[in-house]
């Protein structure tokens, strides 16, 4: 049996990336599917997952402003 994994273990999710942030939180979805967890790890995941959620939302909106930017400064030289 594996030992959960304390906050102490798991890094700072500000400074995961994407993927990395991605990754994660397909692992705590499969680990809450499962079914077969205490309630207070449940939690303690849940609440994990949904920062880890937030954290890919942050990159792919500062990815979509950024794209944005880039087809406003083409349109404005193609002008």
């Amino acid at each position: 049996m594996t030992e959960p994994t304390t906050q102490q273990d798991q890094p700072d999710i500000s400074t995961l990336s994407y993927e990395q942030a991605r990754e994660e939180l397909v692992m705590t979805v499969k680990r809450l599917e499962t079914g077969n967890l205490p309630l207070e790890e449940s939690l303690r995941l849940w609440e994990r997952g949904e920062a880890l959620a937030d954290r890919c939302q942050a990159w792919l909106d500062g990815a979509r402003e950024r794209l944005d930017k880039a087809r406003e400064e083409t349109s404005d030289d193609t002008e």
